[in-house]
């Protein structure tokens, strides 16, 4: 996608919105290693907007998706994460208010106020940091809790994504498609499988499920920090990964935000970070607000498998530039997935009271 096309969806997009307001100009905002593009768009009362287009994928997932989160943005109204969620534009329709979307059929695009934003993290966080973080996220994921019940289903599942992966790795085809070799391809259906055995074993379909953002950096949430140096989430932007799953899919990218590696330019995906003092003492602080079940905590490791078979091998093309998909891709089979089975959560069960 060109920004000369890009802008010109922008444009035809906003004027089927409606608002009066005219676009006088438009900055490309996206972070340059992924696939999707965000804009923000200045308007001739001095105020922004974002938008975000996109053309990989499916656009009836993309609505779908919007719509969770408009109606998230909806039920949190009436407590105290009610001006958390960068909230997306919407409008009248004859069946209630909707997130507004537009669609040609070659690209869509979704529009967000400006979320405030107050403090950020330092790339590295003291203890008192992470446990400052830890509560605030048991609190977040308890409003969630609350809320789930009135956000509609969404027609994928990590199982069902899970399932079409081991499909595409089944085929023929398989190693031309994803560009590995065919030893790659086994590694990564093994996985799959073993992925698929587990939902089986612990009969993840009955657990809760509750709205999740999975993609927790330093970059698209702020905090505001009280006289004490203890902080609340204050705003968080930026919902690629949105999902209605267990609240373990968040934990992986908590322990990277939490982790002694800091924030980085360059970066991998490796699980070390699962592992660390830093996270055992984040489950630590998290549990006493949001209790952790043994099973919760050892299906971490699983939440981080599925991660990394989703996002990095079946959808890598889609968030990731080129070059990175590849080179994430390669790594999944011969480093992440592999140290993945070599994960001990006794660390993160002690921390919890269950060994």
């Amino acid at each position: 996608m060109n920004f000369d096309d890009n802008r010109a969806a922008l444009h035809a997009a906003w004027s089927s919105y409606g608002d009066p307001r005219e676009i006088v100009a438009v900055d490309d905002t996206s972070p340059r290693v992924s696939t999707n593009t965000v804009y923000r768009l200045h308007l001739d009362d001095g105020t922004v907007v974002f938008g975000k287009v996109s053309n990989y994928g499916s656009y009836f997932l993309f609505a779908e998706d919007h719509d969770r989160l408009f109606r998230c943005t909806e039920l949190l109204a009436d407590g105290p994460f009610r001006n958390f969620l960068a909230p997306v534009l919407g409008v009248d329709t004859p069946l209630g208010r909707r997130p507004y979307t537009w669609y040609d059929q070659q690209r869509w695009v979704a529009f967000y106020d400006e979320a405030p934003r107050a403090e950020s993290l330092p790339p590295r966080l003291t203890l008192d940091q992470i446990r400052s973080l830890a509560r605030g996220m048991a609190r977040f994921h308890l409003e969630c809790t609350r809320i789930a019940p009135h956000v509609p289903a969404t027609s994928n599942s990590i199982k069902s994504d899970a399932i079409h992966l081991l499909d595409l790795l089944s085929s023929p085809f398989a190693s031309r498609n994803f560009d590995l070799p065919p030893e790659s391809i086994g590694v990564l259906w093994r996985h799959t499988h073993h992925f698929l055995l587990e939902l089986e074993r612990i009969r993840y379909d009955s657990w809760s499920r509750i709205p999740v953002l999975v993609d927790w950096n330093l970059g698209n949430f702020s905090v505001k920090v009280g006289v004490d140096g203890d902080f609340d989430l204050f705003s968080r932007w930026d919902y690629d990964w949105f999902r209605v799953e267990s609240r373990l899919l968040d934990f992986y990218f908590l322990s990277r935000v939490s982790s002694a590696t800091g924030d980085r330019t360059h970066w991998t995906y490796s699980p070390h970070t699962l592992v660390e003092p830093q996270f055992v003492e984040f489950v630590r602080a998290y549990h006493e607000v949001a209790p952790l079940s043994a099973d919760e905590i050892r299906f971490i490791p699983e939440a981080y498998r599925f991660f990394i078979l989703n996002y990095v091998v079946r959808e890598g093309a889609r968030f990731f530039r080129p070059d990175l998909c590849a080179k994430f891709r390669h790594d999944a089979t011969r480093v992440y997935l592999p140290a993945c089975d070599d994960l001990d959560m006794t660390p993160l069960l002690q921390a919890a009271g269950h060994v």
